[in-house]
């Protein structure tokens, strides 16, 4: 079996990663909880500040599983397990489980997602995993379906990462799984206010009651699991642009 990091960005404590990680101990694995030590929900894979300086770290036992909750993002977590901060690097990550959906194009500013982009650009395939609902009450369905997305990416070249959202329902009521793209978002959904102090703030429309057919937004709502593959930074494959680009900039040498 495989040694498996697990994080999130809902803290150490959060009742997601409590529930997620017995169910992967259990499946044989060598399983080793880093997360922060509270929440950092959409902190992206913002991890600056942490060269050179201490990193204070908090070690909690439930279950017979060790949760370490390090004073940082969900990047710095997966950073400090990769590069063998807490024992051997990790064969694969799972982020989560995450209290709420992450779907749609926004899903960059999602920390559980960073974790997971952030093991891929170290090599290390990774799974994302998100509940739908403020305050789900079907946790085991998520950790199930985890734990399968965990022996299917094992299998993919390194560096691979999924989305997974799950319904917040029984598993035996789920409509099934599905590869979903990630929903479009568009400028008219999200409205710039004036707080009553005068400042600015931004408020977001209601969802569109129909989103597209195909997206996360849609399948999930129709109750089915949705999976979709993401990349991290990479080049543009169209070398002729690049090329031109950098030859116009040359000029400023």
């Amino acid at each position: 079996m495989a040694r498996i990091l697990i994080t999130n960005d809902d803290g150490f404590q959060a009742p997601g990663i409590r529930a997620l990680a017995p169910v992967i101990a259990e499946l044989g694995h060598d399983v080793v909880v880093v997360a922060p030590l509270d929440d950092q929900s959409g902190v992206g894979s913002a991890r600056a500040g942490v060269v050179n300086r201490p990193i204070r770290t908090v070690v909690e036992e439930q279950d017979g599983v060790s949760y370490r909750g390090v004073a940082g993002t969900p990047a710095l977590a997966v950073t400090l397990a990769t590069v063998g901060a807490f024992g051997p690097a990790p064969d694969l990550v799972l982020s989560g489980i995450n209290r709420g959906h992450n779907i749609g194009v926004p899903i960059f500013h999602s920390g559980t997602v960073a974790a997971a982009l952030t093991a891929a650009g170290q090599g290390i395939s990774a799974v994302a995993v998100s509940i739908e609902g403020a305050a789900p009450a079907h946790w085991a369905t998520a950790a199930t379906m985890a734990g399968e997305a965990l022996a299917w990416i094992a299998t993919e070249p390194v560096g691979a990462v999924l989305s997974l959202n799950v319904p917040d329902l029984p598993l035996d009521r789920l409509a099934g799984v599905r590869h979903a793209t990630l929903t479009p978002i568009t400028r008219e959904r999200l409205i710039a206010t004036t707080a009553p102090t005068g400042e600015p703030m931004i408020t977001t429309r209601p969802a569109d009651p129909n989103p597209p057919a195909g997206t996360d937004e849609a399948l999930l709502h129709a109750g089915y699991v949705t999976v979709t593959p993401l990349t991290g930074i990479r080049a543009l494959p169209d070398q002729d642009a690049a090329y031109a680009l950098a030859k116009r900039l040359s000029a400023y040498r």
